[in-house]
């Protein structure tokens, strides 16, 4: 069995693709379902940035195939549309990689905090529904532990900015600064809320927020100085402000060109500024060619975060080596998968062989004493134990090689121990998701 990620990221995969292969929550148990019945186990990241499939296949090649196939099925678009944006990763490389996603060195912003959230959810959700079985839930609650130790041990997320921050910056800039500016905030989720915090900080005077469900709304103004108007009110909303910045979880666009005209008809003169953070987006490219109009989506943002980027780019090499201890730790225990059902499995051989000799010989001794029988069985077991010592030992010592994985074969053969082909099973109820 192997360990694989398929998926698309910022790196490569504009955000058109990123959107279209994207999973709003709603999608996300049915998503997780369908993946149960094509992989062992199966975790689902969906961020503005990314969207990828943590799985255990038997075939790295064929279950990335599989996985493509599943994409392509669940969102109804073609394979052909976004394969040339899709990655694939098996083994070590998948395990770095979903280290280095919880790190933040793979993220737009270089170290930003909510990936680590993201990453946990994303875990916590399969987990709930099973489709995380013992292998990918070591490998997450261990990456979980390494983006804390990499945010802890180097100064790669000092005053980090995310997606929301980046969205802040590009209004100060298009407007020389938030004072006197009126702001319009859509959504209420966790961007949602750093952006108005940044906003704040940032000198803005007037922030409204609106949101489908008006509660949220209220409860995000409330926090941070604004007001909440209800969404119905959205194209009244567009005529009275100066910067809309939107970040909603919609499967559709909630802005499309004819509120956006009607809404610059009441606004003669003043130029709107839409800066559109949400995957799938809120915003219909069409609203961008519309005079008065100065539309950003997500992609727009990377030359925000470029000045930020040369400080923490000389915290990765000190990030990476956390990392990479820490995939040598994976190999290791990826070898013990091999290694430790083997050991079990021949001492059980050699115990089972131990009792049944044991059996018929004290059959045939007849009456002996307790001391006798005693001193039979000390014999038998030491025997057993005095011939398992040496190739346990040496067994264990090569475990974090690739000969460990040689010997565990050759002994299941040689001793014919087929019930140690099945990985040990790992409890994980003292293991926490801090």
């Amino acid at each position: 069995m192997e360990i694989v990620v398929v998926g698309v990221n910022h790196r490569a995969a504009p955000v058109a693709v990123r959107e279209m292969l994207a999973f709003i929550p709603a999608q996300m148990e049915a998503a997780l379902e369908a993946l149960r019945e094509q992989t062992s186990e199966s975790v689902l990241l969906s961020t503005c940035n990314r969207t990828e499939i943590y799985a255990v296949v038997p075939s790295a090649e064929d279950g990335a195939r599989q996985i493509a196939g599943f994409l392509a099925g669940f969102h109804h678009f073609p394979a052909e549309r976004f394969a040339p944006y899709l990655f694939t990763m098996a083994g070590r490389e998948a395990v770095a990689h979903l280290f280095a996603v919880t790190s933040g060195l793979d993220s737009m912003i270089l170290g930003e905090p909510q990936i680590l959230g993201q990453v946990r959810q994303a875990y916590v959700a399969a987990a709930a529904r099973g489709t995380a079985g013992p292998r990918l839930s070591w490998v997450f609650l261990r990456s979980l532990k390494v983006g804390k130790q990499v945010r802890t041990d180097t100064s790669i997320s000092r005053n980090a900015v995310s997606i929301s921050h980046a969205a802040v910056e590009l209004a100060k800039k298009l407007f020389g600064g938030l004072a006197g500016r009126s702001v319009l905030l859509i959504g209420a989720g966790e961007m949602a809320e750093v952006a108005a915090r940044n906003l704040m900080d940032n000198g803005c005077t007037s922030l409204v927020v609106t949101n489908r469900t008006h509660g949220k709304a209220c409860e995000l103004a409330d926090r941070y100085g604004g007001s909440a108007v209800r969404f119905e009110c959205l194209q009244q909303l567009l005529a009275e402000t100066d910067i809309v910045i939107t970040c909603t979880g919609a499967p559709t666009f909630i802005l499309g060109p004819e509120m956006v005209r009607a809404a610059l008809d009441q606004r003669p003169g003043r130029p709107l500024i839409l800066i559109d953070i949400a995957v799938p987006r809120d915003v219909d490219p069409e609203v961008g060619r519309l005079d008065g109009v100065r539309l950003h989506d997500i992609d727009d943002l990377q030359s925000v975060c470029t000045a930020n980027l040369e400080e923490r780019q000389r915290e990765v090499a000190a990030a990476q080596q956390i990392i990479d201890a820490e995939v040598e730790t994976f190999d290791s225990w990826r070898s013990s998968l091999q290694v430790v059902p083997t050991i079990k499995a021949l001492r059980g051989r050699a115990e089972s062989i131990q009792q049944a000799e044991l059996k018929k010989a004290l059959s045939r001794l007849g009456n002996i004493s307790d001391r006798q029988r005693s001193t039979v069985e000390a014999m038998a077991a030491g025997i057993v134990n005095k011939i398992l010592h040496q190739p346990t030992v040496r067994l264990k010592s090569c475990c974090d090689g690739e000969a460990g994985a040689t010997y565990a074969i050759t002994l299941r053969e040689l001793f014919g121990l087929e019930e140690a082909a099945e990985t040990v099973q790992f409890s994980l109820q003292e293991q926490k998701v801090d």
